[in-house]
This record gives structure tokens, C-alpha cells and sequence, in this order.
């Protein structure tokens, strides 16, 4: 049945296209980031959780 009411719908081909490239664009995007990123700064963001000195004020 669902079958059926999604071939009765003109032009649905394109949809799963434009969410693979949407996909991929993201995936892309966020490679490209983390090899741009300063290392540094992950490494202090990785230890904020853990470190207790850190106060709500100086992380926001």
C-alpha cells in the first residue's frame, strides 16, 4: 500500500538524491573541520568535563 502512494507521487525520485548529497555534504564538512581545527584547542575542549577548576562563567 505505502509502495503504492509513493510511486503515485510525481517527482519523490529526487528526494532520497538530495538526502544523500545533504549527507555527504555534512560528512564532508565536518572532515575538512576536524583537520582544520587547532589541535590545542580540542585537547582543552576534551578536558573540560574533567577539569573542576573551570567555573560556568569562563566556559559560556
Amino acid at each position: 500500500m505505502i509502495r503504492n502512494v509513493l510511486q503515485a507521487i510525481s517527482g519523490i525520485e529526487i528526494y532520497p538524491v538530495i538526502s544523500l548529497l545533504i549527507f555527504f555534504t555534512l560528512f564532508i564538512s565536518v572532515l575538512i573541520w576536524f583537520f582544520k581545527v587547532d589541535k590545542a584547542h580540542l585537547r582543552w575542549m576534551e578536558a573540560l568535563p574533567l577539569d573542576k577548576q573551570v567555573n560556568n562563567e569562563q566556559s559560556i
